[in-house]
């Protein structure tokens, strides 16, 4: 693409190619795509978007407001929250819509934002949506805003460990491509899991701003060969009467199905590798996220450029989702 066939303005309408996105706008992008997809395999489905401002996602507000073309064009609702704990049951309400009622689309597309204090204080209504289960042809994409650096908090924020607790997986994306790439696979490891994604956005990476390539066929999951969970093949359920023998078996569910459900996509489409894999490697490293694209420019200052890596029989493996932490991957990259 020549610099004068290039406008701003295709970030969001362009179907596929090369646009310039910071990594709030990926967010809208992830949705726009998602919903290209899905009607380019027989779905007629919506999205509704809802969360509070705050740093490192408060320009998401002002992102969603400023394209109401393209929301409408595309039926995204974008319903800014009086809180966060509002928010987070407003897209739970959106993934029932087939479920209790008749809705209007095939499926719903759920995002969630906040700053990593809301993912803390939303905990409740985010662990009861979570368990209740998503649209199988919607899915929900929690985007938790962490500042580790306290640029603009009064803390240094991860949420990993909240997230940890809701039984959310989590994708950690550490760049703008990857930002936009994460979201789509997180929309698909949900449908197939039953449970929210978590796609953990640091400050550098919302702020940062660079030329990706999209479009709606960038990710193409694939699904793992089906397994039997309790004596039928595998498809989470949904379930929003969260009391007695309704809870526990959800429960069990999250923890003994969804959960091996979501390892197995993640190995089935193997997100985590090593990126640098010599044989016989004696020493191996662990980053994911911006902190992975930290280590390697450390790692090159220091002389040790991928060659030199190899030669030296030094292993690094990147994870794209956090948790679960898919094991087969993890012992392929620490064999010895």
């Amino acid at each position: 693409m020549s610099l004068i066939d290039f406008k701003l303005e295709d970030r969001f309408r362009l179907d596929e190619g090369d646009v310039a996105l910071s990594g709030v706008q990926a967010l809208l992008r992830v949705l726009l795509d998602q919903l290209r997809a899905d009607r380019r395999d027989g779905l007629h489905n919506a999205a509704m978007v809802s969360g509070y401002r705050g740093s490192p996602l408060g320009g998401v507000d002002s992102l969603m407001l400023s394209n109401s073309a393209e929301l409408e064009a595309n039926d995204i609702t974008f319903l800014p929250a009086l809180n966060e704990d509002l928010g987070a049951t407003a897209v739970w309400g959106s993934q029932l819509a087939n479920a209790n009622w008749e809705g209007r689309f095939d499926g719903v597309l759920g995002m969630w934002y906040g700053k990593a204090p809301g993912v803390d204080r939303s905990g409740d209504a985010i662990r009861h949506a979570n368990v209740s289960g998503v649209d199988p042809k919607g899915g929900v994409l929690l985007v938790a805003g962490d500042d580790p650096a306290s640029k603009s908090s009064t803390l240094a924020s991860g949420s990993e460990f909240a997230l940890l607790h809701f039984q959310t997986p989590i994708l950690s994306p550490g760049s703008v491509q990857e930002g936009a790439d994460y979201g789509r696979w997180g929309y698909a490891l949900s449908r197939y899991c039953g449970l929210w994604s978590a796609l953990k956005i640091v400050t550098n990476v919302a702020d940062g701003y660079s030329t990706i390539r999209v479009g709606p066929d960038r990710v193409r999951a694939a699904i793992p060969e089906p397994w039997d969970w309790k004596g039928t093949p595998w498809a989470h359920t949904q379930e929003d009467r969260l009391y007695g023998q309704f809870a526990v078996d959800m429960e069990q569910e999250v923890y003994e199905g969804r959960t091996r459900a979501a390892e197995l996509f993640v190995a089935r489409n193997r997100l985590n590798r090593s990126t640098v894999d010599p044989g016989g490697a004696s020493l191996g490293l662990v980053a994911a996220g911006k902190t992975y694209y930290d280590l390697m420019a450390a790692l090159e200052r220091l002389g040790f450029d991928r060659p030199a890596l190899e030669q030296r029989g030094i292993r690094v493996f990147k994870p794209a989702v956090l948790w679960p932490l898919e094991t087969t991957s993890l012992r392929r990259f620490a064999s010895g």
